[in-house]
Parts: structure tokens; C-alpha cells; sequence
């Protein structure tokens, strides 16, 4: 595939996959566990049938090694889901996560001895000072929209405390998964779907923890008004219609990490100058966006 053809995928893939995640969220702030398992699911069943051949066909890497991959990833997805609870807006959460770049770079200088040219380092520090000044605009909001008494303000502030650590922590986590599947790849060879599919089948049964609030997200969705799908004609309740335009789009494209950073922190900043930064909204925990 050719590399500005791949960018260029990411690219549209991310902006659009936001569009339909920020009207879920709009309609349903809460909605984020119902559409981490979609895209769970989805992923799982497409690679079940074409990756898998139906259980037929052998992992070339061991299980052993998803499973620590599947640990790492799930407990991003659930950490990255916890913050948008500790007063973390939407436009923070997007740009925060653009401190990928720093992480993949830290962590592979650290651990697998990488060096970049300076453009990168250049780029790089540009990036964290902006991820910076985001971080740093957005305490000054939390603590003026919080209530006017000085309590309430400072516990808005330790929430908000909590979830950039929280943001930080599963950023690292992150990185250190994918250096994890870089190291997996020189071992036994680059099987990026097949990767991709265990990723996303192993965790399936965590959900069960949250099948009470995806059943409840569920009846609501239900509940909203109906939507007759263009060119198709068929009527069905506008936010699985959103639900599924979301899951479609944030199938994941498997560029080396530090160029779809690069992407990403772009797409991120396209929302971030347009999008809603009053009202903290879930998104779906783990994105390959």
C-alpha cells in the first residue's frame, strides 16, 4: 500500500469515525462502554471469519504472547473509558492522547535503542508543547466552572488530577504495547490482522462486567427516533445508525506507530478547534484513532 494512499486512509478514517462518535456522545454522554464493544465485536467476528478461517487456521504467534498483549490492551481500553468520569473533556482527552508521539519515542529510545533525526525530535517537542498548553488551559477551565464554593472547586481540581493521571498512565501502557508487538513481529514475522483479531477476541468476555450498562444503552438507543439509511431505505433508530457508521470507520489500519501518530495528532487538531469543549463526553476506550 502505497504511503500517502495509507495516511490518507487513517486520516479519513479518524475524522469521520469522530463525526459519528461526537453525535453518540451528544445524544448520550454515557454511551462509551456500548461502543468500545461494538468495535470489539465487529473486529472479532470479521477476523473469526477471514483471519481465522473459522478456527482453522493456527495463530503463527503463540497465545501465551496475545494474552500479555490482550492484558495491556484491555487495561488501556478501561482506563482510557475511567477518565472521561474524572472531568475530562472531550477536546482534552483527543489532544492529550496525541502525546503518543512522546511516548512511542521515549519508550523506543529506552527500550529498543531507536534514534530519530532531528526533525522528528523537533516535531515532537512542538507537539508536547502544545499537548501542554491544552492541558494547562484546561485546569484553568475546570476550576471556573466548578461550583463557587472553594471545596467543590478543589475536588473538580484532584478529579481532574486523577483523570490526566489516569490519561498519562494508559498513554505509557499504550506505547509499551506497541513495542511489545514490534518485538513480536521481528520474532515470528509482522501478522498484523491476525494480531488485530486476538486483540479484540480475548477481551470479549470482560464485557460481561459491563453488560448491564451496554443493555441499558442498548434500550435507549432503541428509543431514539427513526432514520431511513441513504441509498439502502431502511428505517432503523438513528443512533444504531450512528453506532454503526462509528464501527465501520474505526476499523483500524496498521501503519508503524510514530507516522499514524503523526496523522492522528492532525485529525485531532482539526476537532479540537471545532468541537464542543464545554461538556466532557465518553468515547470509546481503546481507538484506533
Amino acid at each position: 500500500m502505497r504511503p500517502a494512499f495509507a495516511v490518507g486512509l487513517v486520516f479519513a478514517g479518524c475524522c469521520s469515525n469522530v463525526i459519528f462518535l461526537e453525535l453518540l456522545a451528544r445524544k448520550h454522554p454515557g454511551c462509551g462502554n456500548i461502543v468500545t464493544f461494538a468495535q470489539f465485536l465487529f473486529i472479532a467476528v470479521e477476523g473469526f471469519l477471514f483471519e481465522a478461517d473459522l478456527g482453522r487456521k493456527r495463530p503463527a504467534i503463540p497465545i501465551r504472547y496475545y494474552a500479555v498483549m490482550v492484558t495491556m490492551f484491555f487495561t488501556v481500553s478501561v482506563v482510557n473509558n475511567y477518565a472521561l468520569n474524572l472531568n475530562i473533556a472531550m477536546p482534552l482527552h483527543m489532544i492529550f492522547r496525541s502525546g503518543s508521539l512522546i511516548a512511542n519515542m521515549i519508550l523506543g529510545i529506552i527500550i529498543l535503542k531507536k534514534r530519530y533525526n532531528i526533525f522528528k525530535y523537533t516535531s515532537i517537542a512542538l507537539v508536547s508543547v502544545g499537548i501542554f498548553i491544552c492541558t494547562f488551559m484546561s485546569a484553568k477551565q475546570v476550576t471556573s466552572q466548578s461550583s463557587s464554593s472553594e471545596n467543590d472547586g478543589f475536588q473538580a481540581f484532584l478529579r481532574w488530577l486523577l483523570g490526566i493521571g489516569a490519561l498519562t498512565f494508559a498513554l505509557l501502557m499504550s506505547a509499551r504495547m506497541g513495542i511489545f508487538q514490534e518485538t513480536l513481529y521481528k520474532q515470528f514475522g509482522k501478522h498484523s490482522k491476525e494480531a488485530l483479531f486476538y486483540n479484540h477476541a480475548l477481551p470479549l468476555p470482560g464485557f460481561i462486567f459491563l453488560a448491564s450498562d451496554i443493555y441499558d444503552h442498548a434500550v435507549l438507543f432503541n428509543k431514539s427516533e427513526l432514520y431511513q439509511v441513504p441509498f439502502i431505505g431502511v428505517t432503523v433508530p438513528i443512533m444504531w445508525f450512528y453506532l454503526l457508521m462509528n464501527v465501520i470507520t474505526q476499523y483500524p489500519l496498521q501503519p508503524s506507530a510514530i507516522p499514524s501518530s503523526y496523522v492522528k495528532v492532525t485529525q485531532r487538531r482539526i476537532f479540537y478547534q471545532g468541537g464542543d469543549s464545554e461538556q466532557p463526553s465518553p468515547i470509546p476506550a481503546f481507538s484506533g484513532s
